[in-house]
C-alpha cells in the first residue's frame, strides 16, 4: 500500500502540473505520514541529498558554460563548424551537430546548448531556406550529446545517485565514444533529410581558412582538454576541476576574447545562481523520494519482478530501456536518475552490467526522453525559438529520434563503446 500511495500521489500532482520538485517532496511527506514516521525524516534527506561534495562541481560548471555563452564562444565554434564541415549536403544542419558537439564540452548541459548554439543557427538556417522544422530538429537532438561528453553535470548526478562509488573521471570518460558516435548518427541523418528536400551546400573555404577559424576558437576547445585531461590524469578532482573551469572562462572571455561586459558578468552569475537552486532543490526532493523507495525495498521487488519475466539479460536490458523511454516522456533528467538508479542499478548488477557502463545506457535514456513530450524541456527551447509548435517538429523528428534510439541499443549491447577507453586510461 505505501509503495502506492508514493508512486500514485507522485503521478498524479505531476499530471495536475505541479513542479517536479514539489510532486517528490510532497509524495515523500504522504507517504511518511501515512507509515506514522516523522515528517522531519523528509527534511533530513532532502538536505543530505544536497549536502555532497562533489555536488559543488555541478554549480561551477554551469557558471563556467554561462560565461562561454556570454562570452560569444558559440560564435567562434559555429564559424569553425561552418568551415569544416559546410561544404557537405544540408551544409547548416551539419555545422549544427558539430557545434553543438563541441559546445557540449563547454557547457554539460542540453539545455544550454540547444539555447546557445540553437539562438544563432536556427533563424540562420531558416534564412537560407531550410524548413524551420528541419533546423528545429538538428538542434534539439545535437543538443543531447553535451550529456554524455565531459563537463556533463548528470553523470556526476548519476555518481552521487549510485552511493559515490563510481568514479566521475571513469563516466566522464565513458561517455566520450557513445556522444561521438551519437554525433555521427545525427549528421548522417540530417544529411539524409538534407538530400531528400533538396538543400543546398555550401562551398569549402580552404584548410588555411579552416585553421583560422579553429585558432580562433582554440581557447574556448581548450577548456574541454583542462577539464577532461585534469579529471582523468588526477590533477584535480572534478569539483576542483570546475573551479578551474570557472577562473578559466573569465580569462579567455575578459582577456582573450574580450567580449564579456559587467552586465554580462552579472547576467552570468544570477542565471547561474537560478539554475543551481532549481538543479539542486529537484535533487534534495528526490533524494527522499529515493531513500523512501530504498525503505519500502523498491528494488528488490523490480529485480525479482523482471527475473519473474525472463532471466536473459538482453531481454532484460530491453525491458530497462523501455521503462526508462517511457518515464522519460513525462520525467525531468535529475530527478529520474535519482529515483531510477538505486532501482535499476542492482537490476543490471545482477545480470553483470558494469556500473559505468549503465551510467551511459541511463543517461543517454535520459537524454532522448528530453526530446519526448509532454516533459521534453530540450525541444520546448529548440521549439520557441524556431518558433514552431511541438506537433509540427514531432510530425519530423523520426529520423533523428531513430538515430539516437540506434545508438542507444548499440551503446546497450555492445558495452566496449563505453567501456573501452576508461580501460585504457587505467
Amino acid at each position: 500500500m505505501e509503495i502506492t500511495i508514493l508512486f500514485g500521489t507522485f503521478a498524479i500532482m505531476l499530471l495536475m502540473g505541479i513542479p517536479v520538485a514539489f510532486c517528490l517532496g510532497l509524495s515523500s511527506l504522504t507517504t511518511v505520514l501515512y507509515m506514522g514516521i516523522p515528517p522531519v525524516v523528509v527534511f533530513q534527506q532532502l538536505s543530505t541529498g544536497m549536502n555532497a561534495f562533489a555536488m559543488l562541481a555541478i554549480p561551477f560548471f554551469i557558471y563556467s558554460g554561462d560565461l562561454m555563452i556570454r562570452g560569444g564562444i558559440a560564435d567562434r565554434l559555429i564559424q569553425f563548424a561552418a568551415g569544416l564541415v559546410g561544404h557537405l549536403r544540408g551544409g547548416l544542419g551539419q555545422v549544427n551537430v558539430i557545434t553543438c558537439t563541441l559546445f557540449g564540452g563547454i557547457s554539460g548541459s542540453a539545455v544550454a546548448d540547444a539555447s546557445a548554439v540553437g539562438g544563432i543557427m536556427i533563424p540562420q538556417m531558416v534564412k537560407r531556406g531550410y524548413a524551420p522544422d528541419y533546423a528545429v530538429n538538428v538542434t534539439a537532438n545535437a543538443a543531447i550529446i553535451a550529456l554524455l561528453i565531459p563537463p556533463s553535470h548528470n553523470m556526476i548526478i548519476y555518481s552521487l545517485a549510485a552511493g559515490g562509488t563510481i568514479s566521475i573521471a571513469d563516466l566522464f570518460t565513458a561517455g566520450v565514444i557513445p556522444g561521438l558516435l551519437l554525433a555521427g548518427a545525427l549528421m548522417i541523418a540530417a544529411w539524409l533529410v538534407a538530400v531528400k528536400r533538396g538543400y543546398p551546400a555550401d562551398i569549402f573555404p580552404g584548410w588555411f581558412t579552416v585553421m583560422r577559424y579553429f585558432v580562433a576558437a582554440m581557447p574556448g576547445i581548450l577548456l574541454i582538454g583542462i577539464i577532461f585531461g585534469g579529471v582523468r590524469s588526477g590533477v584535480f578532482t572534478a569539483t576542483e576541476s570546475s573551479c578551474v573551469a570557472v577562473v578559466y572562462a573569465l580569462l579567455v572571455t575578459i582577456f582573450v576574447y574580450r567580449s564579456l561586459s559587467l552586465e554580462g558578468f552579472v547576467q552570468a552569475t544570477l542565471g547561474a545562481v537560478r539554475t543551481t537552486a532549481m538543479v539542486l532543490l529537484v535533487i534534495g526532493a528526490a533524494s527522499s523520494f529515493g531513500w523512501l523507495m530504498a525503505f519500502l525495498q523498491v528494488p528488490a521487488a523490480t529485480i525479482s519482478l523482471m527475473k519473474s519475466i525472463s532471466d536473459n539479460p538482453l531481454v532484460i536490458l530491453l525491458m530497462v530501456n523501455i521503462i526508462l523511454l517511457v518515464l522519460g516522456t513525462f520525467m525531468d533528467m535529475a530527478p529520474m536518475i535519482i529515483i531510477c538508479t538505486p532501482i535499476f542499478l542492482p537490476v543490471v548488477k545482477a545480470i553483470g552490467v558494469d556500473p559505468v557502463h549503465f551510467g551511459v545506457i541511463l543517461i543517454l535514456n535520459a537524454g532522448i526522453g528530453l526530446n519526448t513530450p509532454p516533459v521534453g524541456s530540450v525541444q520546448f527551447v529548440a521549439c520557441a525559438i524556431g518558433k514552431v509548435s511541438i506537433s509540427e517538429s514531432m510530425r519530423t523528428i523520426w529520423p533523428f529520434y531513430g538515430a539516437s534510439v540506434a545508438v542507444l541499443m548499440l551503446v546497450t549491447y555492445v558495452p566496449g563503446f563505453s567501456l573501452w577507453l576508461p580501460a585504457l586510461f587505467r
